[in-house]
């Protein structure tokens, strides 16, 4: 479980960071910096991944009454113009910059601290494991970017982004075959390019 030994060993405002949605076909990636307080940390905070839905919704509202949040995205065509490591990296540092006031460390879930943040920071491997601050920012990030997806899918029936939160499932594939690709799918992930690349020799 993780607990709040990091952040109890960095002096000044200490934000764990996370991001969701490297993995999808479709949609952008968002990142979130939480600042938590000691002695008003939710109880039950752990890495999104361990909870359930239901669980997720209910310590959001708790995580954004208590702590200093900050939630940014990069879009799909960052993703495909930089790379999805550079746009996570880019999340991450604009949720950095977006928080009420600034942080003095960031504590970064993995093992890479983006280029340009300009504050110290130091990684942890499985940190919304480890690192409360970094399990609030999980639960922020993971919520924020699926509430986007579900909007996205009333804009785009028929892909199930409501539900796989646009990574490639079965359903997802078989209405990219049939429905064709969407300006929300990135083009840089091969099973989008490869579409776009049959889709071409086609036309030609």
């Amino acid at each position: 479980m993780p607990d709040f030994t990091f952040e109890m060993q960095i002096s000044g405002r200490v934000a764990g960071v996370d991001e969701v949605g490297r993995g999808p076909l479709a949609g952008p990636v968002t990142a979130a910096a939480v600042v938590l307080r000691s002695g008003f940390i939710p109880e039950g905070l752990n890495d999104s991944k361990a909870l359930t839905a239901k669980k997720r919704e209910q310590l959001y509202p708790l995580i954004l009454a208590n702590a200093d949040v900050s939630v940014a995205h990069a879009s799909v065509d960052e993703i495909d113009r930089l790379n999805i490591l550079r746009a996570s990296h880019l999340a991450m540092v604009r949720a950095i910059a977006g928080l009420q006031s600034p942080a003095d460390h960031a504590l970064i879930d993995g093992n890479m601290i983006p280029r340009d943040l300009d504050i110290p920071a130091t990684t942890l491997v499985k940190g919304d494991s480890r690192s409360l601050s970094i399990a609030a920012a999980s639960i922020v990030a993971k919520i924020c970017r699926d509430r986007v997806l579900v909007d996205l899918a009333q804009q785009h029936p028929g892909y199930g982004w409501e539900t796989n939160m646009g990574y490639g499932s079965k359903s997802h594939m078989s209405a990219l075959e049939n429905l064709g690709v969407t300006p929300h799918h990135r083009r840089s992930f091969k099973p989008i390019h490869n579409i776009l690349y049959q889709e071409k020799i086609v036309s030609d």
